[in-house]
């Protein structure tokens, strides 16, 4: 039992998968368990079990398998994932559970296999029970056929294909186990459930005996139509909807959605096809001519047997279709006439839409062949064109046949209607639009006039089925003018017409695009045509049916209504717009006059025709102000103009009368309800009017109202004849500037040209040069609209005139027509419909091209022509072709029948004379201008074969090809050449050339459809072989163009189009498909209505592709049943998505939309700070390896989950790198939505994306590479700067990536190293770049030199890290390289220092082999830059660098980039010399202007920096309002880019060229001195203080030894860098920014420049020091504490390590040291302590107690315990927890020391050293009560109060406080003002130096704070007394001086000090008033006093340094003066 017990306690999982049955079992039966509790679909849990499910169902124990098939259905049931077991399951189940003998196991299995089906896998699903169909084990094919039977019962014929059924049933009737064949018999009496009648074709051959069984089985079935039981997931909430519709709505609803439910499957899918070309007989062609007709009759007898195959196989029938087409026209046997109408009849039904190419040539033939009697031969015709119709779409053959409605031949003539009548049967209202109708209306029209009953009869049958289809509506305007008996005939008619589309599945379904579905009557309609629109889209459900079917006409209303402004038709039909008008009959004057009597005042009416022209103008006003009260309804018109026109009428000779008159017509019409009848009453006196100059205005006012009214076509029409009907040349040019002004408000819609085009030639002809004028720019405005075709009207025009016209149609070039503004709102109303819309542009869109005369030219393409072109000689064939193309260009427009012509060009295009095949290319591509759209019908059989040349292996000869193939695409539209299989065919071959060029043309042409055929489909295997060519240009091609095609069919189908590849092929296209699907454009949208219409009203030739394919909403390529797997697809579109999406909504994709909502980064409070913290601490792995391994991705994981959407983050760590794709698709969506996420996660980010350039695949890391140059721009846009750790964990591996060997992955990195600069400084980028040279790799080694010039270029030396010099001697090294990249980029970076630095590079280097440096001399002549133009050169290739910059990064905006040009340029122009800063500026403005859209406000010129003379420091200064401030321009505008900017100009700090530096000070000190703009150097402090005190040590090292330096340049430069810094550090919030080590530098750099004696010799020396010192006081007081006292402890134990450093650089350490001491109660709280002590154990480490001992001076030890001591006394025990930092404290002897310490403070036996920082404490004497105390103090303190006894009062109060050290006085002073209690400080302090008389240390150059001269401005008219409490002794002497000082400083009183003086410049001249010392800066307030004056008690200045060079700014009142002259003489006195 042992082994019972082990297999209990394992999970359930090991459990299942146990070798024990019993262990199995039980696992099985928790499995089921398990997953019937689990509720969520999602959880988890799920996922465990995934790999286990195909066990549960083939475990090899039937017991156990039968609790495993139980738990795996449960789990199918309910597991979101368990589709990915779709496969391995069912086939397990096929194998393992259908061979088994249990009726229970296999039920089960059955049950799984449906339940998959339910969760949307059934084609999975069907593909396993299919293959189980081939199995030899009969149980395991009757299993599956029972299966698919019981799922096609259940899902319906929807959900489970048929086809791959059917076609294996009659293997299975041929099955000799009778069990398979008793379920096959079951499965085919389902599918005939469900299928009717189209099973019998593919059963036809089965056995008899079976089929008669079939057939009884058949009949018993129900005749309702079958219905689903069972639903798919995503339709379980339909099927809710359609039981609740159910008992809502009865059998109505019922039956459509039925309709919907059931797909009508057609018999000829489930067909194989049969290739019978090859079977003709081989003497076919000759027998087929043969004399006698009985051979005739056998060619024809064979072919007829062969078209019997009910499905034929595509391919070239051209010659057999010609052959069949010359019997039927030309035999002379009758019988033969009917047989070869037969064949045709024959493939027309088998080749379906392969046979509409040769349609439009049978067509003619066959309806003039209706002349023949016999009733056998008419009906074999009918037959024969019926067929032939629905291979083809009216429109295509409808030229043929309203051809042939005009011949004598009554037969034809009935024979034709009666065509047309069953024609319009099988068309909808959407696929007859008015465009078609009209036509044939008109003809029809005379047909029901004519003398034969036959043919009145058959167009009454036409119009009636006409009528019956779109409904009344569209046609009543065409039927104006018949006579209510005929129309009354015509509408009985229609009663009679059955439709059949809808009712008949079968052909008529195969004609439109997809299979009809009453739901949607009014889309099923051949989807593609071009003048399609889905009339029902806007209104989904079935309920509206009716209303869409009719909806073509215009809406009923009384007003002139046609949708849109557009007249209503292309072409002018008067009478149809009459009827669409108000029509209104004329009245007589009588009746008008009693009419407008009643609406006019009386008075009016009798003055109209006064002889006193005041009386007819009162008259007009009175006119007018009745017509504009008047209501519409009630103003009679006519009436009214008729008034109008009485007498004196238009020819009034007063020009105010008229003008009123004209104003008057214009109100009516805008007001009333005006008729054409109204309007021509009044155009011709308008029109006389119009050339007027006073009237002429209200004229054209009065014209376009009545336009308005009318319609402007109408009126245009009636307004030119009129104009040019009359002599007066004013008229006529007005009249056309009217019009030209009309067209642009109106639209040109519905406009006649050819009326104009008379009439502007007319014009064109006048003398009149304004006449002449007007008509040119008619035509410019027509030009707009109508495009070039117009130039051919008038190409005989004579020459000079023909130049005009053409120079202002090159002025229209390029010009869109603008929107029309007028015509719109009165005619399109609500009640528009959709159909009316698509109707529209359609009638124009053919407008200007039928306008154009066209000839006839098939008489010309005789017999003998079509000879010449097929001849053997080619000259011969040459002749041919020059003689067509003669033809066509002599014709200009032709008509389309071109005789045999199509087929004699065909046999050319494949000419072995490539000459002739182009000649036949270019006469194609005249062909196509010239017949203009009727070229359509010509696509199959010559536009396809054009394709084909585009195989052609000559590069000329394709590229003919492809120029016609888009001269006939832009004529005809893409549908025709979509349609059927011709283009799948062409793509099929294995033809590189040709392959590469079409896909090249379908990924131009797709994007701009807004829907294609379905047939597109059958391009996409091919496309995806072409995926995977051999040749690498077909698969970038198919690549292109793969987006395209999932853009019209949608991913789905796309990625189910995958399912016939190899496994291998399969997964890299679904990559592809994935990646294309990330890409895929939207569909183009429909045109805006407004503009659309009147450009598609008459868009010519040039605008056909896009109004080609104007249907929209079910575009066809999306099913129209609503299918959920696509309601999201993108083959939707958007009005269909709107209609289909809200029916249907996808259970599963609504729940990962959910998911999917929301931000994808989470933004977690300093979780990006906290990870820092765990990298410093070490508590993670520190982001550092060559390849990453699991540890590091699972840290990166973990640190995610907290800050990433959980889906997103699933992606983001998929095993599959498609998923990669995904993520990074989804983050580029969200980076602008979610920046601060973004920037939040910004570390985490930048490491994932480091773990993607480790993967191989190419398209991640482009993806990745796209990302980031899209996350780094942003990243500059928000100003954000890298961190260290961000940069560190992130730059060295992409910097790896520098060298992948693609060419566009090196510029990406590129691009994103240049685009990093503005978010991380260059000269931080530079080392590890550096790092980067020294790859293996020579590719990533040559990047890097390159990337470093650049940055040296743009960014001058300064970024050299560590040193210029060192890294020049690293770039150096690569010279010798054995890789000439790398060589040719070490050489060109250092050419480029060369061109920034001159001959300096050469001792940069230092020693180079001779080779290399004969290279490198060589080199830099060739480059011949000289280095002295170095500044401007560099300006001028700055802007190149930008450039380069977005041209690498696409997606770059043009901001920062060039942002960063301009500051670098205006950088660079400033430094140098002053000339070239003055060559520069100007164009820098410009610069500026573009760049920043600068309002050009001229900024000053840089300050000129002052040489100073420190004689003039103590003059008075006048300091007057300061000038415009002078700044670098557009400092200002910080925040473009401030964070690259400010990296820039701090890089200038340490430039080695002194102004430059001075420049970048200026800029930075003119930031720091505004408050508001200050917080921008945050950020910024630590470079900016390196660049410092590089500065410094340039200046220690260089420039001060530089003798032909001028020093007053060097002081200029000190007195800016210290300003700087003293503006700095009195900024807190920036001066705590600076790090240890900066502060340690630069304290360094600080202390070596107050003790270098060469600056004492200059003669401002002096006063730089005194800066420097106050600078240091600066520093020490406002800095971090911790980093502070840090750097001074390390900047200590170096200068003591330091042989070479001087005893004084040490003492100066020191001071600050104890400066900081006495900085400690003040500053305990903010201290790290623990880094202190650290510190001081590392100093104690390097000096042990012994070595410090040995030092010269005794100040270092007692320095430390001095600060030892301070701290102890001040944490007290507390100190000691706060060694956390230091790793073995027992070793340490700072404890020990610390412990001792604690001793010993309890003791009051303090060494000297404590007492020289203690401020007097000693123990407090714990006997003293409490009370006495209290009162002691008060006491003493009220000594101290009062002015006589002051001095006693402290001196008791020091008493006191050395007897009771820890006293706590703190309770007196907290009450009284702060003052008070400084000055008690003080007092003490003075006290205790004077009793200790201590600490006469005395330096050279002392820290001095206490040079603050103490001027307290207080708020008080008293100032209590104080005394300097300087300690040291000083000759009054110095006092006077300081009081002199003063007091000319306070001559200032009258001028106003300004708060930001421009530059801190220290040492300023008075001369230049805009420069102001910085020591005035130092304003007074309390605070900064009290600091100054904690002195050391050592410090002790020599007298002659204590000149304050910390004077004070002073108020302004004399009190002051006064009460600093007290306090100087009390000064004096307390020091005496």
């Amino acid at each position: 039992m042992g082994d019972d017990s082990e297999w209990l306690k394992l999970p359930v999982d090991q459990k299942c998968e146990h070798k024990l049955w019993k262990a199995r079992l039980s696992g099985y039966e928790e499995a089921l368990k398990i997953f019937q509790k689990i509720k969520d679909e999602k959880s988890p849990e799920w996922s465990k079990f995934l790999g286990l499910i195909k066990k549960f169902v083939t475990d090899s124990n039937a017991v156990v398998q039968l609790k495993g098939l139980e738990a795996a259905l449960v789990y199918v049931e309910n597991a979101h994932v368990a589709g990915k077991t779709t496969g391995e399951v069912v086939s397990g189940v096929v194998s393992k559970v259908f061979n088994q003998p249990k009726a229970k196991a296999k039920e089960l299995g059955i049950e799984i296999c449906l339940m998959y089906i339910e969760i949307e896998k059934g084609e999975a699903v069907q593909e396993e029970l299919l293959k189980g169909l081939d199995n030899k084990n009969p149980k395991i094919i009757v299993a599956c056929v029972e299966t698919l039977r019981k799922a096609l019962s259940e899902f319906g014929s929807k959900i489970i294909l048929l086809k791959p059924i059917i076609k294996v049933l009659p293997k299975l009737f041929e099955s000799r186990e009778k069990a398979v064949r008793d379920e096959a018999k079951l499965i085919a009496v389902e599918i005939y459930r469900w299928i009717r009648d189209a099973l019998r074709p593919p059963l036809q051959n089965i056995n008899s005996v079976q089929l008669k069984e079939l057939e009884e089985e058949w009949v018993k079935l129900p005749t309702s139509a079958p219905r689903p039981t069972r639903f798919l997931r995503s339709q379980q909430e339909l099927e809710a909807k359609l039981e609740q519709q159910q008992s809502a709505g009865g059998d109505a609803e019922g039956g459509g959605d039925d309709g919907d439910e059931v797909p009508q499957i057609d018999a000829y899918e489930l067909l194989e096809a049969v290739e019978i070309l090859s079977k003709l007989p081989k003497d076919f062609y000759d027998k087929i001519e043969a004399k006698k007709w009985q051979e005739r009759k056998e060619a024809l007898e064979a072919v007829e047997v062969l078209v019997k195959n009910p499905k034929l196989e595509a391919g070239d029938y051209a010659d057999l279709v010609k052959a069949l087409k010359k019997v039927v026209g030309k035999d002379t046997n009758v019988m033969l006439v009917a047989l070869a109408a037969k064949c045709l009849t024959g493939l027309a039904v088998g080749l379906r839409k392969k046979f509409g190419q040769y349609a439009g040539h049978v067509v003619p033939t066959i309806l003039e062949k209706f002349k023949e009697k016999k009733p056998q031969v008419v009906q074999a015709l009918q037959e024969a064109i019926d067929a032939i119709f629905l291979t083809t779409t009216l429109q295509n053959i409808s030229e043929d046949v309203l051809a042939v409605m005009d011949n004598k031949n009554p037969t034809i003539k009935q024979q034709t209607s009666l065509f047309i009548a069953r024609s319009f049967r099988h068309c909808t209202a959407s696929t007859l639009p008015k465009s078609l109708l009209k036509p044939f209306c008109a003809a029809l029209l005379k047909h029901i006039n004519d003398s034969a009953p036959e043919v009145r009869d058959a167009a009454f049958e036409a119009l009636g089925t006409a009528l019956k289809v779109v409904g009344e509506k569209a046609v009543n305007p065409f039927l104006a003018d018949v006579d209510k008996l005929k129309l009354d005939k015509i509408k009985e008619c229609s009663e009679k017409v059955e439709l059949i589309h809808g009712k008949k599945a079968g052909l008529a379904a195969d004609k439109k695009e997809f299979k009809p579905l009453p739901g949607r009557t009014a889309a099923s309609g051949a989807a593609g045509d071009k003048d399609t629109k889905d009339i029902s889209a806007p209104k989904p459900g079935p309920l509206k049916k009716a209303p869409a079917a009719k909806a073509g006409g215009p809406p009923k209303k009384g007003k002139p209504a046609a949708p849109g402004g557009i007249g209503n038709t292309g072409t002018k039909n008067k009478k149809g717009l009459e009827t669409k008008e108000i029509v209104e009959p004329e009245l007589s004057i009588e009746v008008c006059e009693e009419k407008a009597s009643a609406v006019l005042p009386p008075t009016c009416i009798q003055l109209l025709d006064s002889s006193n022209w005041k009386e007819r103008l009162a008259c007009m006003e009175e006119f007018q102000k009745a017509v504009e009260l008047m209501d519409r309804t009630e103003m009679p018109c006519q009436a009214l103009v008729r008034m109008l026109a009485k007498k004196p009428g238009w020819k009034e000779t007063n020009f105010q009368v008229m003008q009123m008159k004209l104003h008057i017509v214009a109100l009516i019409a805008q007001k009333g309800n005006f008729s054409k009848t109204s309007a021509q009453i009044v155009l011709d006196g308008l029109v006389d009017k119009i050339g007027d100059v006073k009237c002429g205005n209200n004229a054209k006012e009065a014209m376009t109202a009545i336009a308005e009214a009318c319609m402007l076509p109408w009126t245009a029409e009636q307004v030119v004849s009129m104009a040019f009907s009359q002599k007066n040349p004013k008229n006529q040019s007005e009249t056309l500037n009217w019009l030209s002004n009309a067209i642009k408000e109106f639209g040109f819609s519905g406009l006649n040209v050819k009326a104009f085009i008379s009439n502007v030639k007319t014009a064109l002809a006048a003398t009149n040069p304004a006449v002449r004028t007007a008509a040119i720019t008619l035509l410019g405005v027509m030009y707009l609209y109508v495009g070039p075709s117009l130039r051919m009207f008038f190409e005989d025009e004579k020459p000079a005139l023909l130049s005009q016209i053409d120079a202002e149609f090159e002025k229209m070039q390029g010009q869109s027509p603008p929107a029309p503004t007028r015509g719109i709102s009165k005619h399109s109303t609500s009640g528009t419909d959709e159909g009316e819309d698509g109707d529209e542009p359609d009638d124009g869109s053919n407008d200007v091209v039928d306008l154009l005369p066209r000839t006839e030219i098939s008489d010309k393409i005789t017999s003998e022509l079509v000879s010449k072109i097929g001849d053997k000689n080619w000259k011969i064939r040459k002749e041919g072709l020059d003689e067509v193309a003669g033809i066509i260009n002599e014709a200009k427009f032709i008509q389309p029948n071109i005789g045999e012509l199509p087929t004699a060009l065909k046999g050319r295009l494949n000419d072995s004379n490539k000459i002739l095949v182009q000649q036949t290319l270019n006469i194609l591509q005249q062909l196509a201008v010239a017949m203009g759209p009727n070229i359509k019908q010509h696509v199959k059989n010559l536009g396809i074969p054009i394709i084909t040349v585009l195989g052609d292996s000559k590069n000329n000869v394709r590229a003919a090809a492809l120029a016609t193939v888009n001269a006939w695409a832009e004529q005809t539209g893409m549908k025709e050449w979509l349609e059927g299989e011709d283009l799948s065919e062409e793509l099929k071959k294995e033809n590189p050339f040709l392959r590469q060029e079409l896909l090249g043309w379908l990924a131009e042409k797709l994007p701009t459809l807004r829907s294609t055929p379905t047939d597109l489909i059958l391009c996409v295997p091919h496309l995806y072989s072409c995926l995977e060519d051999r040749n690498g240009d077909v698969r970038k091609k198919a690549q292109d163009a793969l987006p395209f095609f999932m853009m019209h069919l949608g991913y789905e189908k796309m990625a189910k189009a995958t399912g016939k590849l190899k496994p291998t092929s399969k997964d890299q296209v679904l990559a592809m498909l994935e990646k294309a699907k990330a890409n895929m454009p939207a569909k183009p949208a429909p045109p805006a209505k407004s503009t659309s219409k009147p450009m598609g009203g008459s868009a010519p030739a040039k605008f056909q592709p896009a109004s080609a394919p104007a249907e929209d909403s079910i575009s066809s390529s999306a099913e129209p049943k609503p299918d959920p797997k696509k309601a999201k697809a993108p083959g939707l579109s958007s009005k269909a998505k709107s209609a289909q999406g809200k029916k249907v909504p996808s259970k599963t994709s609504l729940k990962e939309d959910e998911d999917k909502s929301g931000p994808i980064f989470i933004v977690v409070p300093n979780g990006k700070e906290q990870r820092m913290k765990d990298e410093k601490g070490l508590k993670v792995l520190k982001w550092n390896f060559t390849t990453p391994r699991d540890e590091y991705i699972e840290q990166l994981k973990t640190q995610m989950s907290s800050c990433v959407a959980k889906w997103l983050q699933d992606e983001m760590f998929h095993s599959d790198f498609q998923h990669h794709n995904k993520a990074l698709a989804v983050m580029v969506d969200h980076l602008e939505s979610e920046k601060e996420g973004v920037i939040g996660c910004l570390d985490l980010i930048l490491k994932w994306l480091t773990l993607r350039f480790f993967d191989t695949n190419t398209s991640v890391l482009m993806k990745a590479l796209e990302y980031l140059k899209l996350l780094f721009t942003l990243l500059s846009e928000e100003e954000y700067h890298l961190t260290e750790s961000e940069a560190s964990s992130f730059i060295p591996y992409l910097v790896v990536k520098v060298g992948e060997p693609k060419d566009v992955i090196r510029k990406d990195v590129r691009a994103i190293l240049n685009r990093m600069c503005l978010v991380y400084p260059a000269s931080k980028m530079f080392p590890f770049i550096m790092e980067g040279t020294k790859s293996k790799n020579s590719k990533q080694r040559a990047e890097c030199l390159e990337e470093l010039g650049c940055l040296v270029e743009s960014y001058g030396m300064n970024v050299c890290q560590p040193t210029p010099g060192k890294a020049l001697k690293e770039i150096a090294v690569h010279i010798g390289d054995r890789d000439n990249a790398v060589r040719n980029a070490a050489l060109n970076t250092i050419v480029t220092v060369y061109n920034v630095h001159g001959d300096q590079v050469f001792k940069l280097i230092g020693n180079l082999s001779e080779k290399d440096m004969s290279m490198l001399e060589e080199r830099i002549k060739r480059s011949a830059k000289r280095p002295s133009a170095a500044p401007i050169k560099q300006v001028e290739e700055k802007p190149q660098r930008a450039q380069n910059i977005s041209s690498n990064a696409n997606m770059l905006r043009k901001g920062p980039a060039e942002d960063m040009s301009s500051k670098l340029n205006q950088a660079r122009s400033m430094s140098g010399h002053p000339e070239a800063a003055q060559m520069v500026r100007r164009e820098f403005q410009l610069d500026l202007d573009e760049i920043e859209n600068d309002n050009g406000t001229v900024r000053c010129e840089m300050p000129e920096l002052v040489q100073h003379k420190l004689d003039d420091i103590f003059e008075p200064v006048l300091i007057p309002e300061p000038k415009i401030r002078a700044v670098s321009p557009h400092f200002d505008d910080m925040h473009s880019n401030t964070a690259s900017t400010i990296n820039f100009i701090i890089s200038q700090v340490a430039s080695g060229d002194i102004n430059t530096s001075i420049q970048a000070l200026t800029q930075i000190d003119e930031v720091l001195r505004q408050e508001d703009k200050a917080e921008a150097m945050s950020g910024h402090i630590d470079q900016f203080l390196i660049a410092t005190f590089m500065q410094l040590r340039l200046i220690y090292n260089t420039h001060m030894a530089d003798e032909k330096l001028e020093k007053d340049e060097i002081i200029k430069l000190y007195s800016c860098i210290i300003g700087n810094m003293i503006s700095l550090f009195q900024i807190e919030s920036l001066a705590r920014e600076a790090s240890t080590g900066v502060l340690k530098d630069l304290m360094h750099g600080l202390i070596t420049l107050m003790l270098d004696s060469r600056i004492e010799d200059l003669e401002e020396g002096q006063q730089v020091i005194r800066s420097v010192n106050l600078l240091v006081v600066k520093v020490l007081e406002k800095s971090d504490q911790t980093n502070i006292l840090s750097a001074l402890l390390v900047l200590l134990q170096d200068s003591l390590l330091a042989t070479a450093s001087s005893p004084k650089f040490s003492e100066l350490v020191m001071k600050c040291l104890w400066r900081m001491v006495r900085l400690l109660p003040d500053t305990i709280n903010s201290i790290n302590l623990d880094r202190i002590l650290l510190d001081i154990h590392i100093f104690m480490k390097v000096f042990p107690k012994e070595k410090l001992k040995q030092c010269k001076s005794e100040f270092p030890i007692r320095t430390l315990k001095t600060l030892l001591h301070t701290l102890c006394k001040l944490k007290g025990p507390k100190i000691l927890d706060h060694l956390t930092m230091i790793d073995n404290k027992n070793e340490s002897e700072l404890e020990a020391h610390l412990c001792r310490m604690m001793k010993h403070s309890m003791d009051q036996t303090g060494s000297k050293s404590d007492k020289e920082t203690e401020k007097g404490a000693s123990r407090i004497d714990e006997k003293s009560s409490k009370a006495k105390v209290n009162d002691f103090l008060a006491e003493i303190f009220k000594k101290i109060g009062s002015k006589e006894n002051t001095k006693e009062g402290l001196a008791e109060l020091y008493e006191y406080k050395k007897k009771y050290s820890d006293a706590d006085i703190e309770p007196f002073l907290k009450n009284s003002s702060q003052f008070f209690q400084s000055y008690v400080e003080r007092g003490l302090r003075v006290i205790e130096m004077e009793r200790e008389g201590k600490g006469r240390i005395s330096t050279s150059t002392g820290i001095s704070p206490q040079m603050e001269v103490t001027c307290v401005p207080t708020p008080t008219s008293t100032v209590s007394s104080i005394g300097n409490t300087n300690g040291e002794e000083v000759g009054p002497s110095v006092y006077l001086e300081r009081l002199k000082i003063l007091r000319q400083r306070c001559g200032l009183d009258n001028t106003k000090q300004d708060d930001r003086p421009p530059l801190t410049s220290l040492l300023s001249k008075p001369a230049v008033p805009t420069v102001a010392s910085s020591t005035d800066m130092l304003h007074s307030k309390l605070s900064q006093l009290r600091e100054s004056r904690e002195q050391h008690q050592h410090s002790d200045l020599d007298s002659n340094q204590t000149h304050s060079s910390g004077t004070v700014t002073s108020s302004s009142s004399t009190a002051n003066i006064d009460d600093l002259k007290k306090r100087l003489e009390r000064i004096k006195s307390s020091r005496k």
